[in-house]
């Protein structure tokens, strides 16, 4: 099978080692909320580069319906799906799926990264984070996870983990409301106006000046609290 571009298991294991170091040293987990919001974007980065490295069961069962239509066959360049089923015809790494999904997963480490770096302050002043990314979306860092998977979607979708992303989204949503209650309770004055304009994951186009300028307020009006997580994830 390696004469196809599979069965490549070292790929698998390192491949899969790099992306979740990664996400763990730009998330920074520390609460089991934490590692759960890592493990669900782990399990679905293994469940990915499995497919694409080790065994292509999306291809294999794809092959037999759509093989003729689509020429899918079992070679590593058909694993980009959508570059089949639109009929692209050049080199699958310099489709647009492809060149997108640069963006998408490069742009989605680049919010968690950014995220942390507010929440960090926010936590060591006891304040509540609500500049940079906050200041657009409640939850940058569960935003940018999902951010990821799109990209990781456009560039190698497979049946699981195209099975995978909507339990991830209702997963992270879970997750994003459990923390609201806690920071809430913590920030009473400061979480409602500061919610009320601001989305949880996807941001309002052409709100950025008001939003903004509302969060440095609260954020200011803040400094007294003494919540050490200091805002949502």
């Amino acid at each position: 099978m390696s004469d196809y571009g599979y069965g490549l298991w070292l790929l698998v294991v390192v491949n899969s080692a790099v992306f979740i170091i990664f996400a763990v040293s730009f998330f920074h987990p520390v609460s089991a909320r934490d590692w759960r919001a890592l493990g669900g974007f782990s399990a679905f980065v293994v469940a990915l580069f499995t497919e694409m490295y080790g065994v292509p069961l999306t291809i294999y069962l794809l092959s037999g319906p759509l093989g003729d239509r689509f020429d899918l066959d079992l070679t590593h360049n058909r694993g980009h799906l959508w570059s089949d089923l639109v009929g692209w015809g050049g080199d699958p790494h310099f489709s647009p799926f492809h060149l997108a999904s640069y963006v998408f997963i490069g742009g989605g480490f680049w919010l968690i990264a950014a995220a942390w770096r507010v929440l960090y302050v926010a936590q060591r002043t006891g304040t509540l984070a609500t500049s940079g990314p906050y200041a657009r979306v409640r939850h940058p860092q569960y935003a940018g996870f999902l951010t990821i998977l799109v990209g990781f979607l456009l560039q190698w979708p497979t049946l699981l983990t195209l099975a995978m992303f909507p339990v991830l989204v209702v997963m992270y949503r879970r997750l994003a409301i459990s923390e609201e209650r806690e920071v809430r309770r913590a920030h009473p004055a400061e979480w409602a106006p500061y919610a009320a304009v601001t989305p949880r994951f996807i941001p309002r186009i052409g709100r950025r000046r008001r939003t903004t300028d509302a969060a440095a307020a609260w954020g200011r009006s803040s400094s007294g609290s003494t919540n050490p997580r200091g805002g949502t994830r």
